[in-house]
């Protein structure tokens, strides 16, 4: 069994965005020669996600608006947490509700989907560099 291991690096523009990494997972499965196994695709930090569904604006714009509504950022005096000093406290819950990290299945060389599926990086407490680790083991 073979692994191959690279990470992906971010800074967003803006504290809370969805970014399509599919392409990217891709590319590094071709890399890794590898064409049956499991590419595993996770979240270095806590203030941040990686999850699978769909590429459409408007679903992402409902994430967003739901995330800020079972966590809102402000008022920052709501959360425990920022009294270390953070104000970051509503992005660790939104984090909590997306998930950590994604596995899926390598089959003939290529992510094995279902129907519209495609790998997304969330980032709830950016504008400064992230990482996210991709891990393919198999053959």
């Amino acid at each position: 069994m073979k692994s191959f291991t690279r990470e992906l690096q971010f800074n967003t523009k803006k504290t809370l965005e969805i970014i399509n990494i599919t392409g990217e997972v891709d590319a590094l499965i071709r890399e890794s020669g590898i064409k049956e196994g499991l590419c595993l695709v996770n979240s270095m930090h806590i203030t941040s996600s990686v999850f699978i569904n769909d590429h459409e604006s408007g679903l992402h714009h409902d994430f967003e608006v739901w995330l800020e509504k079972l966590a809102p950022h402000e008022p920052i005096s709501a959360y425990r947490h920022n009294n270390t000093g953070e104000d970051n406290a509503d992005a660790h819950l939104k984090r909590t509700i997306m998930g950590r990290e994604v596995v899926v299945a390598i089959t003939g060389g290529k992510l094995h989907f279902g129907t519209w599926e495609q790998i997304f990086y969330g980032e709830f407490d950016g504008q400064r560099r992230k990482r996210v680790l991709v891990k393919i083991i198999g053959e």
